[in-house]
């Protein structure tokens, strides 16, 4: 059987999200209730999980904006999760649990980057207090440490595409700044008396 993922509402009035980043790969097996996407809008930014458990196919690309509503994966419920598959996910969860140990990396164990993020900063031993995470709650996500890889080649220097919510925010900014009158008064006040009374008294 297959599912049509379509993109939840994040809130009234919004009719258009970006999926900032896809968390697992076309064609991989996912689980129920699984985070798939993180997906940003004008006024916050969500994790999409799975409605059941298949493999899935992607339709839309990482920074593609769609309507509310729009499906954005689908989902074949008739594949299943083979005992060598669920090995290998024991083997990779158990790898990492070692990887996380030797580290010491207090954020991954606090879950808070997601596991695409912590085995890009396991691999290249960077450490999560140099990351700031642009996901919900402060998560870190794969754009976040691979800003800092770039960021450390070029010297300090990085680039990257701004969020909607970003985005919207810039917006209102540049928007009050034209809109806003700047203005300044000035009262001017003859104190000649005020003195003669001060210099008496």
């Amino acid at each position: 059987m297959i599912i049509e993922m379509k993109v939840p509402s994040p809130g009234e009035s919004i009719l258009e999200v970006e999926i900032a980043e896809w968390l697992v790969s076309d064609g991989e097996y996912i689980e129920k209730d699984q985070s798939i996407a993180e997906i940003d809008s004008d006024k916050a930014t969500l994790e999409l999980p799975a409605e059941e458990s298949g493999e899935i196919k992607i339709l839309v690309n990482d920074g593609e904006t769609v309507a509310v509503g729009e499906v954005v994966c689908t989902i074949d419920t008739s594949v299943k999760a083979d005992a060598s598959n669920k090995s290998d996910i024991l083997k990779e969860s158990s790898l990492d649990i070692k990887t996380i140990k030797d580290i010491k990396n207090d954020d991954i164990r606090k879950n808070k980057a997601t596991p695409l993020a912590s085995a890009i900063i396991s691999s290249h031993k960077i450490s999560s207090d140099d990351i700031k995470g642009t996901g919900t709650s402060g998560k870190i996500r794969k754009n976040d440490v691979l800003g800092i890889i770039q960021q450390e080649k070029r010297g300090g220097l990085s680039r990257k595409k701004m969020s909607s919510l970003r985005r919207k925010i810039a917006k209102r900014l540049v928007a009050v700044k034209n809109e806003t009158a700047m203005l300044t008064t000035f009262n001017e006040v003859d104190m000649s008396n005020i003195f003669e009374i001060r210099s008496v008294y």
